[in-house]
């Protein structure tokens, strides 16, 4: 991990960040993974706002599937969606015969950072203890979280509360796909119904909705950067924004 960023542009974070990569054994040849870190962010920045990034790669060069944690105390312009400067950094190589190893590594990661506090957190740590503190505490959080979405879809059947049911899509990073579907939750609950959410991310449809769901629904909701199954919902109110919507403004 690097606790103590000196890069100051984005491409020079990606250089320091795979140089670190390298001298661990991690990558065996810089060119090779800069590449691949370098096609993922053509396609659209993995500057996901509220200062983090999460560059990634599947690639040849890489020996073993790792996630490298890097922060800035100035924070970079890395060309993040919601044009604001970043200072957590997750680097994630995968081995290119790996299955979807980097694409679980971004699902999980993601959980993580919808957290209330786990950023924060991150932002204050001085040392790799508290670093790995973070994350266990993170981890704890994420597995309560877990068990109370399936309370929650188990009470939601029977729950006199409106019900919404959703579908997440982004077209490469599961990313946005996940911290889409923790921020409908999250704003449903506040605003007392009931959300139910079908992931459709780059790895395939998670938690699929039902017939009786969707029969259930007052409404639908479409946070998506790529086209999905729509049918299903005829006759339904249905509200289709781009993803990041489901992110910043899911009300």
């Amino acid at each position: 991990m690097l606790l103590d960023l000196q890069a100051t542009t984005k491409e020079a974070v990606i250089d320091e960040m795979i140089n670190s990569l390298v001298d661990n054994g991690v990558v065996t040849d810089f060119d090779v993974f800069k590449a691949g870190i370098m096609a993922r962010e053509a396609q659209t920045s993995t500057g996901l706002g509220d200062g983090i990034a999460m560059p990634h790669s599947k690639n040849a060069a890489v020996k073993e599937a790792t996630v490298l944690f890097a922060k800035s105390n100035k924070g970079v312009d890395y060309e993040s969606l919601d044009g604001q400067p970043t200072d957590l950094f997750f680097m994630i190589a995968a081995p290119e015969g790996a299955n979807d190893t980097h694409l679980a590594a971004l699902a999980e990661l993601s959980k993580y950072l919808m957290q209330d506090g786990f950023a924060v957190r991150l932002r204050k740590v001085t040392s790799p203890d508290e670093v790995i503190a973070a994350f266990n505490t993170g981890e704890e959080e994420a597995q309560a979280e877990e068990a109370k979405k399936a309370q929650a879809v188990k009470e939601a059947a029977s729950s006199d509360k409106p019900l919404i049911v959703a579908v997440t899509a982004c077209t490469t990073g599961i990313a946005h796909t996940y911290m889409a579907e923790e921020s409908l939750i999250k704003t449903g609950e506040e605003m007392g119904v009931n959300v139910r959410v079908e992931t459709n991310g780059a790895s395939g449809v998670g938690t699929p909705l039902t017939a009786e769901e969707i029969s259930k629904a007052v409404g639908v909701i479409v946070a998506a950067d790529k086209a999905v199954e729509t049918a299903r919902f005829d006759g339904k109110k249905l509200i289709s924004k781009p993803v990041a919507a489901g992110i910043r403004q899911p009300q």
